[in-house]
């Protein structure tokens, strides 16, 4: 597996985003989702000029196990989109951090940062995936459901949409 980046921000959904200087983010999806995930067959990426929100569904990936949610690990506006992941969708899987990115975007909350995991604190939850058995499940609890659920009557709702989506191996 690639090694991740350390300049490189991550979600538990592992998506990660480089944010530059300039206040651009290209994202993709990290190389223990492309592992998971097996070879990518089709990418369904927003087009330019789309607004994307942080942790809300942005497009979907296939591959030959299973169709997944992209999540925004931003909120931004869709500058570009990576057409040749799109016509090649195997560069994923040959260079997540690479010619895999998925596309790059315009920055609108400088705060999102502060809601993403480091290449350290992401290094740990794979790690902790990485480390079962065949038959074992795991679930992960996501950090932004605690925080930002309330614990009233509607929080359930609240802690199914920052609830992970689910990768194959765990519920």
């Amino acid at each position: 597996m690639a090694e991740n980046p350390d300049s490189f921000l991550y979600t538990t959904e592992h998506e990660w985003v480089d944010i530059r200087v300039d206040g651009t983010a290209v994202i993709g999806i990290t190389a223990f989702a492309q592992e998971q995930l097996g070879d990518i067959v089709y990418l369904d990426l927003p087009s330019p000029g789309s607004t994307l929100t942080q942790f809300s569904k942005m497009g979907e990936i296939e591959s030959v196990k299973s169709v997944s949610d992209l999540l925004s690990p931003i909120h931004g506006e869709v500058t570009e989109v990576n057409e040749a992941a799109v016509k090649s969708p195997e560069l994923v899987n040959e260079a997540p951090y690479a010619t895999g990115w998925l596309l790059r975007a315009k920055l609108t909350d400088p705060d999102d940062a502060s809601r993403l995991l480091s290449r350290s604190e992401y290094d740990t939850l794979v790690a902790g995936l990485d480390h079962r058995g065949e038959d074992e499940t795991i679930s992960v609890t996501s950090v932004f459901a605690r925080d930002r659920c309330p614990t009233t009557r509607n929080a359930w709702l609240c802690r199914r949409r920052y609830r992970p989506r689910p990768f194959p191996g765990y519920s």
